[in-house]
């Protein structure tokens, strides 16, 4: 009868160390990647056309991926004002726009918002004093192009946004629209855009 109960407890033994070596080994399981639609946010400036260049003034509205909203902390991974969108990493362009304190970087990629699946490290670039922003500024250089006959500013079509957070995330970002309730008899500086955030750190596809 000892010799049962030796072995029983044995076998229970190397169960529970087995049951605990596969917990310790195991890989962490993954949160889902989260796809939302953004509307009407305000990135509203105004522009002083007196001076000589203008003069553009107005709070930039400052967006964070982790969160899914508009912050006011220095939580934020883009910020918006007029057709004009930076990044919390590297450095201030000009005087009135917030201090970067993160370590965020964009690049624009040519595809769909579906068909962009893996994120290339290697293309991320902050915003710099000496070689300007991530996301280019000027109809045609980044994600918008003018009409200087309807004076409309449309998305370019197939211009998607990766973003690379404070925290190591990723998320990509196709914007839909520049006019409140996309209408372009509207008023403007109101974006619509999709986006797919990737909340594991470090994974690099959504």
């Amino acid at each position: 009868m000892k010799t049962i109960k030796y072995l029983s407890l044995l076998a229970l033994f190397i169960g529970f160390t087995s049951c605990s070596t596969d917990d310790e080994n195991s890989e962490p399981e993954l949160l889902d990647t989260e796809t939302a639609t953004v509307s009407n946010l305000a990135a509203v400036q105004t522009a002083d056309y007196t001076t000589t260049p203008a003069t553009i003034t107005g709070d930039y509205t400052r967006f964070s991926f982790e969160s899914g909203s508009i912050v006011t902390d220095d939580s934020w991974d883009l910020a918006f004002r007029g057709t004009t969108i930076i990044v919390n990493g590297g450095t201030a362009v000009s005087d009135d726009e917030p201090e970067r304190t993160g370590t965020a970087g964009a690049y624009i990629a040519t595809g769909t918002l579906d068909g962009i699946t893996e994120v290339d490290t290697s293309l991320f670039v902050s915003d710099s004093e000496t070689d300007g922003l991530a996301i280019t500024t000027g109809s045609g250089n980044g994600w918008y192009s003018y009409d200087y006959s309807t004076h409309i500013i449309s998305p370019i079509v197939g211009k998607i946004i990766v973003v690379r957070t404070s925290s190591n995330t990723y998320a990509k970002v196709e914007i839909l629209s520049y006019y409140l309730d996309s209408d372009t008899s509207s008023d403007s500086q109101y974006y619509t855009f999709n986006y797919v955030y990737q909340p594991n750190e470090g994974e690099t596809t959504f």
